[in-house]
């Protein structure tokens, strides 16, 4: 999927605000996680938070998208003072278009549920590079080094 256009799509955002991926004028990350307030995925909030500046300071946004309602995502954000928006996808448009919900054991179960990934967005709309699979440890520094790179 690399070096292509990325379909358009519009979510519901953190503060009110609606995302919408064309009109994003500037590179972003969007790091796609499982779940609100869970060990791994708070972990890895806590990295992009950390590491915001820095990615500001390049002139890229950084978004976190899950399934999770906004009122969830409002009060991740809050909790973990969280200074980038985090997108609603409940309707499973933006998994869709990313294809990152899979089948995943969870406790002995096969449930359907998002594969931790993250994608890089240049301002013109065209995925420069993906990570599938993701590992939490070190991954938001490993983005950053790539954004860095362009």
């Amino acid at each position: 999927m690399s070096n292509q256009p990325v379909p358009d799509v519009t979510l519901p955002s953190t503060g009110g605000k609606t995302f919408q991926l064309s009109r994003a004028q500037k590179p972003f990350v969007l790091y796609f996680y499982p779940k609100d307030a869970t060990p791994g995925c708070t972990t890895e909030a806590q990295q992009f938070r950390d590491l915001h500046a820095q990615f500001s300071r390049l002139g890229c946004g950084v978004y976190g998208v899950s399934r999770d309602s906004l009122k969830s995502h409002e009060h991740f954000k809050a909790k973990h003072d969280l200074p980038f928006d985090l997108l609603s996808d409940s309707e499973e448009k933006a998994c869709a278009l990313f294809d990152v919900i899979k089948m995943k054991n969870l406790y002995g179960k096969r449930v359907r549920g998002i594969e931790r990934s993250t994608f890089v967005i240049d301002r013109k709309g065209v995925l420069c590079r993906e990570w599938r699979k993701v590992k939490v440890a070190e991954h938001a520094r490993e983005v950053l080094a790539f954004v860095e790179s362009l």
